[in-house]
């Protein structure tokens, strides 16, 4: 899949594990399907902006913060 899928899916498993959350938890907090969660984590899927808000309540951030990847953060 594409770069930005592959960054994305990063940053929702950085979020998620620094919580201290399985991907089955995670999945049931923002009301979506395990694999869906992993298929996401490994850039597997492009996500809708609906499932974006799902899993960054989930996670209790931001949306923008999903989409902060390693090279924006060290360049500004």
């Amino acid at each position: 899949m594409s770069k930005i899928c592959n960054s994305f899916g990063k940053n929702v498993r950085k979020y998620r594990l620094k919580q201290n959350l399985s991907q089955e938890k995670l999945a049931e907090l923002s009301n979506l399907h395990r694999t869906y969660i992993s298929d996401i984590e490994r850039g597997k899927r492009s996500i809708s902006l609906n499932n974006i808000e799902k899993i960054a309540s989930a996670l209790n951030i931001k949306e923008y913060k999903l989409f902060l990847f390693e090279e924006d953060e060290n360049n500004g």
